[in-house]
């Protein structure tokens, strides 16, 4: 498949990692995706994709038009169409925020179609970007289409938790949230409610994601690997909670990962993390 990437200009960079469009033949129709440090936008010009919530508990979704997913705590499957068209955007942790005009906390875990986040608009917004021919142009029409939605006026709090945050992206997660609370000057209870508010996560989860995403992008799977060190680099000092965060986090141990991963690797700048993986 063809990935084709952009980063937004200023002041969308500040909430947004980048925007995306994806074309083609999959290699791999069916994937699953542990927990990452993004949440999503989805516009889908093509046929309909199916996704799973590894919580048995939740049903099955088919997605045909667009739609939102917060951030994740858990790991989910998704199944691409034949072929593939979709454009697409990776919002930082606390990015989708100033864009949907609602708790960040109530996309937690879900998928959500646009519609009921931006009203009656991704019919529109499926007709601009279809309507363009060239990666490249798509990208700049959803970029034009999400700066004339950003909230002119950050909601109370936001400034905050994308301080904080930005530390954790820098740090991969390993600064303590107690150290992060005494820097702002606020109360760890504060931050607490303010990542829930603005993320829809506390700020020590958005630490394990950003933890675990360094470590899995780490792993050189086609060397010997020591799993030890590679745990402890990535800020892990307990061997029996790294095991199960990351069976919590992959649904595999890390030697039927490193397996996995060895009989199918990761294309080279597709996605741009080592993250989602085959599902068998």
């Amino acid at each position: 498949m063809e990935y084709v990437t952009r980063v937004p200009a200023p002041p969308l960079d500040r909430f947004i990692d980048d925007l995306y469009c994806l074309t083609g033949v999959p290699r791999h129709r069916r994937m699953n995706v542990p927990p990452m440090p993004s949440a999503h936008l989805f516009v889908n010009l093509g046929g309909p994709v199916r996704l799973w919530d590894s919580d048995p508990s939740v049903p099955p979704a088919v997605l045909t038009d667009g739609w939102f997913m917060g951030v994740w705590t858990r790991r989910f499957l998704f199944e691409y169409p034949t072929p593939v068209r979709l454009v697409g955007v990776h919002f930082k942790p606390w990015g989708i925020a100033p864009f949907a005009g609602l708790p960040a906390s109530e996309l937690r875990n879900r998928w959500v179609p646009v519609d009921a986040v931006w009203h009656r608009s991704v019919d529109r917004i499926r007709e601009q970007v279809g309507a363009v021919a060239s990666a490249t142009g798509t990208l700049r029409v959803l970029e034009a289409e999400l700066r004339s939605r950003l909230a002119e006026a950050p909601s109370r709090g936001l400034d905050l938790v994308r301080h904080t945050g930005m530390r954790l992206e820098t740090s991969h997660g390993v600064v303590p949230v107690g150290a992060l609370a005494d820097a702002a000057g606020v109360s760890g209870n504060h931050l607490a409610a303010q990542f829930t508010s603005h993320v829809g996560v506390t700020p020590k989860r958005v630490a394990r994601i950003y933890r675990f995403a360094q470590l899995i992008v780490s792993v050189d799977a086609l060397g010997p690997v020591d799993w030890s060190q590679v745990a402890l680099t990535a800020g892990y000092f307990d061997q029996a909670h790294f095991s199960k965060e990351f069976k919590d986090f992959t649904g595999h141990t890390p030697t039927e990962y490193l397996a996995l991963r060895r009989r199918f690797p990761a294309e080279r700048g597709f996605p741009p993390d080592s993250g989602p993986m085959p599902a068998e």
